[in-house]
């Protein structure tokens, strides 16, 4: 972690000690943090739900298949792409 990371996390856990005594700010701090999260898993193009994931799993099944003999065979099919 890098010391503007460390830094902001101070600054976060300082500002949630501060309002944790109000039980109506602490909602809404949560209820903005769980939108800032959602924005950015959104923004992710590589995390999908489990049933995208399957759905990848058997469309890639209907493909053709490679087999390799060896980790050194396919370490060069890797390399080669």
């Amino acid at each position: 972690m890098t010391t503007a990371q460390l830094q902001l996390n101070e600054e976060l856990f300082e500002t949630l000690a501060e309002i944790s005594q109000d039980e109506s700010l602490m909602r809404k701090a949560v209820k903005a943090l769980k939108r800032i999260v959602a924005k950015a898993q959104k923004d992710d193009p590589t995390l999908m739900t489990k049933e995208e994931f399957f759905a990848r799993i058997e469309e890639a099944s209907k493909g053709p298949s490679v087999t390799f003999d060896s980790v050194e065979e396919f370490d060069a099919y890797i390399r080669s792409l």
